[in-house]
This record gives C-alpha cells, structure tokens and sequence, in this order.
C-alpha cells in the first residue's frame, strides 16, 4: 500500500544433490508505466550457500523514506535480482516483479436511494497514508460534467478526514462521480463511484 514500508521474499530453491554457492544482485527503481526508470532506490548484493535440495529465503525491505520522493503517479517500483551461481561458468537467472501501489484513501458513501430533482448529500473521506504530515490538500469533484475545487486543511501523519457534498441530481440513470485528491506530497489519488438516480 502506498505510503507503508515493502516487504518482499526472495526464494531461493536448490534442486540438484550438490551444494551451491548463489550470489544475489539485488536493485529497485520507480518506473513510469512504460517501464522507463525514474530513480534507483535500491541497490544491495549477498551471498547464499544451498545445501542438496535446500531452500532459503531472502527478506527485502525498501522503507517509505526510500521511495517516496521518487514516486510517480504511476505509483510502480520495478525489482530485479540477479542470481548467479558460482563455479559454474557464469549460470545466471534474472527475476523481475513490478510492483504498483495501491491507493486506499478515498471512500465515497452514497444514501440508500438518489432520486431525481431531491438533494443528496454524499459523504467522501480522504486519507494521508504517509508517515508525514500533508499541506496544500485539494479535491477535486467531477460531477454532470462540472468540477468543483474544494481545499482542505493539512494531514497528520495517517490522519484521516472527510467532507460532505451536497447536489441534485436532474434526470434519472447512472451518474458517474470522480474524486482527486492530491496535496503537496503526492497528486491525482482517485476515488470514483457510479451514481444510480431514480425516477421522481
């Protein structure tokens, strides 16, 4: 979840019934969508003796304070390890993982029945998952094709807060309802819920 510390577990399987000696490279970067990188967050390398048919498993940490200003909207960190098992003339394995962060900061709570031309009053609770606090907080409302800026007081570390919107909905059907917070530690955390309106 973005914002929290990653924890990853490197396996590491020794299938033959001779003992093995792997060096491990292990490198993050956050990546934009298209896999380009923006900035290396890791870089660290071990080395592993397997016995015949033995297992073990490497523990990877990358702290929020690591990646954090390094992190795009994208919100994806690529991680890489390099396995090499020596005395074997140059045995190599390459695992990759793409991680994306998941956003849990918007929550949108509609009333049990939204009808036509009757004011409905919503309730959107946005959250600061950081172990900081947030200033400059923005929400932006997308609604019948209008938008609606509401700023808001700054964020304790992992504070949450919320607002209520109030509108009135003029004809019947699905209406879609958009929600972007962004503040000055991280932009465009959507939230978006569809919005079924009854008839009068």
């Amino acid at each position: 979840v973005f914002g929290k510390d990653i924890n990853l577990i490197l396996v590491l399987s020794n299938l033959a019934s001779d003992r093995k000696s792997v060096r491990v490279d292990m490198s993050a970067s956050t990546i934009l969508y298209t896999r380009r990188a923006v900035a290396e967050i890791l870089k660290a390398a071990t080395s592993v003796e397997l016995g015949p048919k033995q297992g073990k498993h490497i523990r990877v940490k990358i702290p929020y304070t690591h990646y954090g200003k390094y992190l795009t909207t994208d919100k994806r960190i690529q991680v890489t390890a390099l396995c090499e098992v020596m005395r074997t003339h140059g045995l190599k394995l390459l695992v990759e993982k793409t991680i994306i962060l998941e956003d849990t900061n918007i929550i949108i709570k509609l009333p049990r029945r939204v009808v036509v031309n009757r004011a409905v009053s919503l309730e959107i609770s946005y959250a600061n998952p950081l172990p900081e606090p947030v200033s400059r907080c923005v929400l932006l409302v997308t609604l019948m094709n209008q938008q609606v800026k509401i700023n808001l007081a700054r964020l304790a570390p992992r504070e949450r807060s919320k607002i209520y919107f109030e509108f009135t909905p003029r004809r019947a059907g699905p209406l879609q309802l958009q929600v972007d917070f962004s503040c000055d530690k991280f932009s465009h955390v959507k939230g978006f819920v569809t919005i079924a309106v009854a008839p009068a």
